[in-house]
């Protein structure tokens, strides 16, 4: 190349390198000068990966204090047998009605449903409280670990005014037994004949 350039007159030089550095601003132009946002573009990329990266690893670092968490909160559910849980969720209610002075007037037949995790029971009861008896009434429901929530509520003052009629359907939540997992690679033995 350096024969080649040699061997051009000075003006043929001048046009050579004019032409060159012509065509490498050009080729500026068009393919570098475009991507100089870029950099910040990729810079925020990383920062915003970085963020996501240390969420997620504090999440990870969080799984052990978790998973001894929801052991404890599984243990500490009162676990009632299906049978009794009916049996279980009226004498509950009656209990607290006891220790809060409310009047029981009446119920209604339990309705049983389950899903995933939970056995629920809805009893639907009417009684009869001052304003304050209901209120803890209501209060001494939720409190603790039960697991018993009001659904409907309906007050009503009574005839002559002294006190409120209420018909009140609960629900109460008994946390479902795990099925045993069964080990892999045993099969049930075939039942000869």
């Amino acid at each position: 190349m350096n024969s080649y350039f040699a061997k051009l007159n000075p003006s043929e030089r001048r046009f050579v390198v004019g032409v060159t550095t012509v065509l490498f601003l050009v080729v500026n132009i068009f393919f570098v000068w475009p991507h100089f946002s870029d950099w910040e573009m990729y810079q925020t990329r990383l920062a915003r990966a970085q963020t996501k990266l240390t969420t997620y690893q504090t999440a990870i670092n969080q799984v052990p204090r978790m998973e001894a968490e929801v052991k404890k909160m599984q243990s500490e559910g009162s676990e009632v047998p299906p049978e009794d849980q009916a049996t279980d969720f009226l004498r509950t209610i009656q209990a607290h009605m006891a220790q809060t002075g409310v009047g029981f007037v009446g119920n209604s037949r339990q309705i049983g449903s389950t899903n995933l995790f939970f056995m629920e029971q809805r009893q639907t009861i009417q009684v009869q409280a001052t304003d304050q008896q209901l209120v803890n009434f209501l209060y001494t429901l939720g409190s603790g670990n039960s697991l018993i929530r009001v659904r409907d509520l309906s007050v009503r003052p009574d005839p002559n005014h002294y006190t409120l009629n209420a018909s009140i359907t609960l629900m109460a939540s008994y946390q479902k037994k795990t099925p045993a997992k069964s080990q892999p690679g045993k099969a049930a033995s075939p039942i000869k004949k």
